[in-house]
């Protein structure tokens, strides 16, 4: 992980910089990364007994899997996907999503949020984001509604939920699925409900960076039946063993149709397991996230020359991303040397993320820059600092003084 990171430290700033700033040496000695997982005994014995069993794939971990999503979250309905980009396609598979179509999402995300609607022959539409809280702007997401649009994919950026009830309430009012892309939100709950059971559709992703993970993993949730039964058949070739969908008699036990194209989307027994003795984490691993943030936005909310982001009251936030925003007019740098001068203290961050539409691909298919200018200006003030479980006070403590001494060395007079 670290040849991601050892190449840019340092880097922006000049030879007289650099040991001014340092002022005798960096804040820690040893490299302190933006994410890790955390795996324990109880993790590794739940895929250890997988492996002495008798099912290593369509056995009984998944099943217990998609119980214990269900139950969390208050969920009718729970498929497992082998990733969160494989839930995403599911989803927009299930919704009917297809050639022609539009689906509306935030430029500000990974780019399987976007990706999706591709997979399914649909055009990616990007709505601005609110500047305060980064999630997407209902008011953005009205004014790009047509007749064409089959879907919004909201995403609950960095765990915070997105205005779920205003997204709620544009899309029932035309029709329209609402696909909750909460990948950084396992935990969250909005209104005190958990996010998994209040959109049309939501996904999770078990990537070794979020709060829970299975090393890859995803998971899709409805309370639809119809939609249920969809994301089943494509999630698995389009096949099933059901007899009310076979359109044949059954020629035996082992008969089985395909009734659609789908794809092979399915989880591994091992990765349902590690996930399923995650959960079972999941109030600590909140609370310890919900800790350092709220030691970040105690230390940061007085540095006048970087700002936080603000939440909304409707968001009981699991945090998976810390998003720490400079104030050019502020700074005498900008965000990249901002971010090699943490990297020169051995605090490796990240930046969570360049607009969809800007990358090379969406380019060749006609986006161009300029068509959301809030998130275009947040993408050059921003990056994400470190977040995860096992962090120690000391570490939090280390990023909170290498982001003082960076703001003191370099403020405007």
């Amino acid at each position: 992980m670290s040849s991601l990171f050892d190449h840019q430290a340092g880097k922006g700033l000049t030879e007289m910089e650099r040991p001014a700033i340092e002022g005798g040496g960096p804040v820690r000695q040893t490299k302190l990364f933006y994410g890790h997982q955390y795996i324990d005994d109880a993790d590794i014995e739940a895929v250890v007994k997988v492996l002495h069993s008798d099912f290593l794939t369509c056995g009984p971990e998944i099943t217990g899997l998609e119980e214990k999503l269900c139950k969390l979250t208050g969920a009718g309905h729970a498929v497992a996907a082998s990733n969160g980009t494989a839930a995403l396609h599911m989803a927009c598979q299930a919704a009917n999503i297809g050639p022609g179509d539009e689906v509306i999402t935030t430029p500000i995300t990974f780019a399987a949020s976007a990706n999706c609607a591709l997979y399914c022959g649909a055009r990616p539409v990007f709505a601005d984001i609110n500047p305060k809280t980064y999630n997407i702007d209902p008011d953005r997401v009205a004014e790009k509604l047509t007749e064409k649009v089959k879907a919004v994919v909201a995403v609950d950026y960095t765990g915070q939920a997105a205005e779920l009830d205003r997204l709620l309430s544009l899309c029932h009012e035309r029709g329209i699925v609402l696909i909750e892309d909460a990948a950084h939100a396992i935990g969250t709950k909005y209104k005190d409900r958990m996010v998994g059971s209040i959109a049309d559709i939501t996904t999770f992703s078990f990537h070794p960076v979020k709060t829970v993970t299975g090393g890859e993993g995803g998971a899709v949730l409805t309370n639809d039946d119809k939609l249920y039964t969809r994301l089943k058949l494509f999630q698995t070739h389009g096949i099933t063993r059901e007899g009310e969908l076979m359109q044949s008699v059954p020629h035996g036990g082992w008969y089985y149709e395909q009734l659609e194209l789908g794809m092979n989307y399915r989880m591994t027994d091992m990765q349902a397991a590690l996930i399923s003795s995650q959960l079972d984490k999941l109030e600590r691993f909140s609370r310890r996230r919900k800790e350092i943030v709220a030691r970040y936005n105690a230390a940061f909310s007085r540095i006048p020359e970087i700002c936080v982001q603000e939440e909304i009251p409707e968001s009981d936030t699991t945090r998976h991303l810390y998003i720490l925003r400079i104030r050019p007019e502020r700074l005498k740098i900008d965000r990249r040397q901002f971010f090699d001068a943490m990297a020169a203290e051995n605090i490796c961050c990240n930046v969570h993320y360049i607009p969809v539409y800007w990358h090379p691909y969406y380019e060749q298919l006609g986006y161009e820059k300029g068509i959301c200018p809030e998130a275009e200006k947040l993408y050059s003030e921003m990056m994400s600092l470190p977040l995860y479980y096992s962090m120690t006070d000391d570490d939090v403590e280390n990023v909170i003084k290498a982001v003082r001494k960076i703001c003191a060395w370099y403020r405007k007079a």
